[in-house]
């Protein structure tokens, strides 16, 4: 994964600042993630789905508002019509560079935003919003007790997440007279609704006007257990496994041909917590799983321990090279199953047993064959697991070349 920092001209003349999490591998698809009302391009949530949505070989913008973050403006003289033409910018600017925008994503009011913006940009064949309100007017329930003041003196300071903003009284005429759904209902690109039931920010029935204004192609996941603001990093993980598997249907999202010399293809191994040790595993476009370590060791238990990798690859090939046999042979196997153990042991007869360069990796396999088999046939598929190639691969002697690029 690489970062790059951007300014893009926005609505009203002012550079807004910008990051573009661009993939270490080859670049699928591009994205452009629009953030919650005051909040910043910066916040966890928009961080860690960008970064890893980034691991899954695609290209992420996301971008402050003018007058919020890092970007120029006042954010007084904005409103929701400014955000959606920002947003607008932002794709137009990726277009300008060689990377039209695929994908718009959108948080919270970001999200109203991405609905509203879709039906102007051609490129984009997917949107996705995250806790979004179905009318851009639910943001003032942020600061209702100062409405009057701001209806009578034309504008208001109000305290949001513990920052002060002025909020004009032309920030209100806007959201109120935003039309949503008819741009719901005109909208090409697929759909993807994401909300939780216990956001108490933004109601759960929102979603469902969002999602019954639209026409198919269209889809819903709950986000059973995430706040409003998705803070919680195994929610926002779990937002970037579901668009990244969604996006799959509607972007021509190729994989890419195996390198000389790799029939395989590459896998590719980013780290996606520089706190702790989850790793991003890809293998092109649609194998992506996660490695970690048990929260014994420090980590956060979400994916199986390198180890456990290298003992399901054992377990998996055994099981195909088993299958492979007896469906030659036309045998009765029904099914197969194959439990590893991994550990490390002393080595017998060394002269130096005490030391830690002494000791062997052992895996142990234990098989279950399912089936109307002889005797002869069971021997015989067990003596035929052991011509397993990964079998042979960690029986044999192994050169890794390690290159820095």
């Amino acid at each position: 994964m690489q970062t790059e920092k951007l300014t893009f001209e926005g609505h009203g003349g002012d550079m807004l600042a910008a990051r573009l999490e661009m993939p270490a591998g080859r670049h699928l698809a591009t994205a452009v993630f629009a953030h919650c009302f005051t909040c910043s391009k910066d916040i966890p949530a928009a961080r860690r789905i960008a970064q890893r949505l980034s691991a899954m070989g695609i290209a992420v913008l996301r971008f402050d508002f003018t007058g919020l973050g890092h970007s120029d403006g006042e954010f007084a003289n904005t409103g929701f019509s400014s955000n959606v033409d920002d947003l607008k910018l932002a794709a137009r600017h990726l277009a300008s560079i060689g990377k039209p925008v695929d994908i718009l994503i959108g948080h919270s009011l970001g999200g109203a935003a991405v609905l509203k913006a879709a039906g102007d940009l051609d490129h984009v064949k997917a949107v996705v919003t995250i806790g979004a309100p179905s009318d851009p007017s639910h943001v003032a329930h942020n600061f209702s007790g100062a409405i009057p003041k701001i209806e009578a003196k034309g504008s208001a300071k109000v305290s949001l997440a513990g920052r002060d903003f002025t909020i004009r009284k032309s920030f209100l005429d806007d959201i109120r007279a935003a039309e949503l759904k008819p741009a719901i209902a005109d909208m090409k690109s697929a759909l993807l609704v994401l909300h939780s039931p216990i956001d108490d920010t933004v109601g759960i029935e929102n979603a469902s006007e969002i999602f019954l204004a639209a026409k198919h192609p269209k889809s819903f996941v709950t986000l059973d257990r995430a706040d409003h603001l998705v803070t919680r990093a195994e929610d926002a993980e779990y937002v970037a496994d579901v668009i990244a598997a969604w996006v799959q249907n509607y972007l021509p999202m190729q994989k890419a041909a195996a390198p000389i010399g790799a029939p395989e293809g590459i896998v590719r191994v980013t780290e996606s917590d520089p706190g702790g040790f989850l790793q991003d595993v890809s293998s092109g476009p649609r194998h992506h799983a996660l490695a970690d370590e048990p929260l014994a060791y420090g980590g956060t238990d979400q994916g199986m321990s390198p180890y456990q990798f290298l003992s399901a690859g054992l377990g998996a090939c055994t099981s195909m090279t088993i299958r492979m046999y007896a469906r030659r042979k036309k045998w009765p196997l029904s099914g197969v199953s194959v439990d590893i153990t991994h550990d490390k042991l002393h080595a017998t007869d060394c002269e130096h047993c005490d030391q830690p360069a002494s000791k062997i990796d052992q895996f142990v396999r234990h098989i279950s064959l399912e089936g109307d088999l002889t005797e002869d046939q069971r021997q015989r598929l067990l003596e035929i697991a052991d011509k397993c190639p990964v079998h042979k691969t960690l029986e044999s002697q192994v050169r890794i070349d390690t290159k820095l690029v």
